[in-house]
């Protein structure tokens, strides 16, 4: 069957979405994941489930829809790796069960006990850690089945983050939804509420002019350059190169105060509304952030170009935590961490929007997929982020949207798709008949992410976990919703 395709940002009657039986809804999403797409979303509509499909290659999504008649269809995970995550999610919030997954065990939940993977025979012993650790984090638990100091398996358990986010979001109103939305993962106020204004743009049918658009696009990179340089930082204190950790951590604070400058928070909340943004940038500011780009870019080179030459920081990069490619691949990963792997893919370039469209961006990617490739990708995103910021300071238009109000059409159905500093962040939403919000899914990059940190650690000494968590930095809250 083919999907109803869309463009991302855009919206299109569910009715056209086709609705297919259980089975044929497993082979097709197969099918299409198989000529190369990949698995955006997976969410439960009145029942039936519908799939969000990328096509990377076409700028465009795919939109099917399975009518589940008795809650159970065959599990995409036995043949697609990259399903497993949301069909358990799936089975977890709406009892649907996917028939064949290999390990149908919560997503999120806390209630009733929790089966871990057990290995057993001689010398094997098993650590847990978390899920409340030594110092400020976010609380995750993992269990470790080790033959001395080297770990068989890893096993995450997530969801002490568990909000509701999703259910809060169709209980409240427009305003607050933002708020909601800059929430999910507080250290990507930008991209989610980016994701979420996209689809309710294409459901209110509002255009956003190209200086808001820039506006955006500068706050998005400037979020990026914040936590690429803060992990660079963190990185370097993970195996002891304080020099590093000091000079990192002081130029994170640069492109923080500037997003304060710019939203009066320094992490970027309350910019963006539907149609625009709420803050434009002067001419003035504009000249002294150049100013400033330019130092801190300078100051970025000096410090990188130091870590990436001191063989006590490359030693304890390299061969450190590796994903393979056709792992990256088979699981769907996204963000720095695929591309650290070989895959390409990047939503800047393969779906570009609003100041992507006329000022590309180049994509940063490495083969090694170890921890050195992943620091490679995040530094050489930085220089890629600063000269965007730059084109658009110095090219740009200087005025800003005003606030619009928004009405919903009914019965329609978006999705928006925003390359955030981790990576894909999709956002997925459905109005009912009275044009209201009625089915709402949020996909944050650390969803496709989690399990790879599983295999980067299976061979390694169990003392490399916290530097290959580091590598990663994934999102505890933005994973639980």
């Amino acid at each position: 069957m083919t999907p109803a395709w869309i463009k991302p940002g855009e919206a299109s009657p569910l009715s056209q979405v086709p609705r297919v039986d259980a089975l044929a809804f497993s082979d097709d999403c197969v099918e299409l994941c198989s000529r190369g797409m990949r698995l955006g979303a997976l969410m439960s509509v009145s029942g039936d489930v519908i799939a969000v499909v990328i096509d990377d290659t076409a700028d465009r999504i795919g939109l099917l829809r399975a009518q589940v008649s008795d809650k159970t269809y065959p599990a995409l995970s036995a043949r697609l790796p990259q399903a497993q995550a949301f069909e358990r999610e799936l089975f977890e919030t709406t009892t649907t069960r996917p028939e064949g997954h290999p390990w149908l065990k919560p997503l999120r939940s806390h209630a009733g006990p929790h089966p871990f993977f057990v290995e057993e025979g001689p010398s094997i012993h098993e650590v847990a850690v978390g899920p409340v650790h030594a110092g400020i984090i976010e609380p995750g638990h993992f269990r470790f089945q080790c033959h001395g100091e080297v770990v068989h398996h890893l096993e995450v358990q997530l969801g002490y983050q568990h909000r509701g986010a999703i259910e809060l979001f169709l209980r409240s109103s427009p305003a607050r939804r933002m708020l909601i939305a800059e929430s999910i993962a507080g250290d990507t106020a930008v991209g989610h509420a980016l994701a979420h204004v996209q689809v309710i743009e294409a459901l209110g049918k509002l255009e956003v002019g190209p200086a808001a658009q820039s506006v955006r696009a500068i706050a998005l990179e400037l979020e990026r350059l914040s936590n690429h340089v803060g992990d660079l930082g963190a990185l370097c204190n993970d195996v002891g190169y304080l020099p590093g950790a000091s000079w990192f951590g002081r130029l994170r604070g640069e492109f923080l105060n500037m997003l304060m400058e710019l939203t009066g928070n320094r992490f970027g909340r309350s910019l963006l509304m539907p149609g625009g943004v709420r803050f434009g940038i002067s001419s003035e500011q504009r000249k002294d952030w150049l100013v400033r780009l330019a130092r801190s870019e300078r100051d970025l080179r000096d410090t990188a170009e130091l870590m990436f030459a001191t063989p006590s920081v490359c030693s304890r990069f390299e061969q450190t935590g590796i994903v393979l490619k056709e792992d990256a691949e088979a699981l769907g990963l996204v963000g720095p961490v695929a591309r650290a792997s070989g895959p390409r893919r990047d939503g800047r370039q393969d779906h570009p929007f609003g100041a992507y469209r006329t000022s590309p961006i180049a994509t940063a990617f490495a083969e090694g997929g170890d921890v050195m490739a992943r620091a490679t990708v995040r530094w050489l995103e930085t220089l890629s982020s600063i000269a965007f910021v730059r084109t658009q300071l110095e090219h740009a238009p200087v005025d800003s949207s005003a606030r619009r109000n928004v009405g919903l059409a009914a019965n329609q159905i978006s999705a928006s798709l925003v390359e955030g500093w981790r990576g894909e962040i999709v956002h997925v939403a459905l109005t009912s008949e009275t044009g209201e919000l009625s089915s709402y899914q949020i996909v944050d990059p650390s969803m496709h992410n989690w399990y790879a940190l599983t295999l980067a650690m299976r061979g390694r000494q169990i003392s490399d976990f916290p530097l290959c968590n580091k590598s990663f930095n994934l999102s505890y809250a933005g994973h639980d919703l």
